[in-house]
């Protein structure tokens, strides 16, 4: 993805969420053409480096603009874990931006053999599944099993060790991390 590429989707990310709270009008459509979106994505917003959405999903939910949209407003509204405690437009000049495009999840045999820092992953078992992206491995300081192991405790409701259990599908993605230093004072650079 092109550096104008990579900017245009943190400004229309912004956008859909400044719109979402209020404080816009919908964003206008991307000024430079996207690439097509061939997996899923994940916004994160941060504000003061306290976690305030992670949402995304593993498909794309048609082109990479729209995508964006959906996914950068339920990130901001509707993220389960703050059903009282929903991003606030006072926390925009704050508030840190992060998509992370991902590639498609392919099953693995051998879990532990996950590059960290390279991969996600997600597991499935019966109903319930979780996943983890690339960077959490590495923000944490964790190795492949630990990474494996949070995820399936954490995020999937499992055991630690579920990913060692043949009845658990694991499966790993990469992901283009877009991040936001500082909030964008106005449109990407030309």
């Amino acid at each position: 993805m092109t550096p104008r590429q990579r900017a245009e989707i943190l400004q229309l990310t912004r956008g859909v969420i400044e719109h979402q709270l209020k404080i816009r009008p919908a964003p206008p459509a991307p000024q430079v053409e996207l690439p097509e979106a061939t997996g899923g994505l994940f916004v994160t917003l941060r504000c003061g480096g306290r976690l305030r959405g992670c949402m995304g999903t593993f498909r794309p939910l048609g082109t990479l603009a729209e995508t964006v949209d959906h996914v950068a407003r339920i990130a901001c509204s509707e993220d389960p874990r703050f059903p009282h405690d929903r991003l606030r437009s006072d926390e925009l000049p704050r508030l840190r931006i992060e998509v992370s495009v991902l590639g498609e999840p392919r099953r693995i045999e051998d879990p532990a053999s996950l590059v960290v820092g390279q991969h996600g992953v997600l597991v499935q078992r019966g109903a319930s599944s979780g996943c983890l992206l690339p960077q959490v491995a590495t923000e944490r300081g964790w190795d492949a099993q630990e990474f494996l192991s949070q995820c399936c405790a954490a995020k999937a409701g499992l055991d630690r060790q579920a990913w060692r259990d043949p009845q658990t599908e694991v499966f790993v993605f990469t992901a283009e991390i877009l991040s936001e230093s500082t909030p964008p004072p106005g449109p990407p650079p030309e």
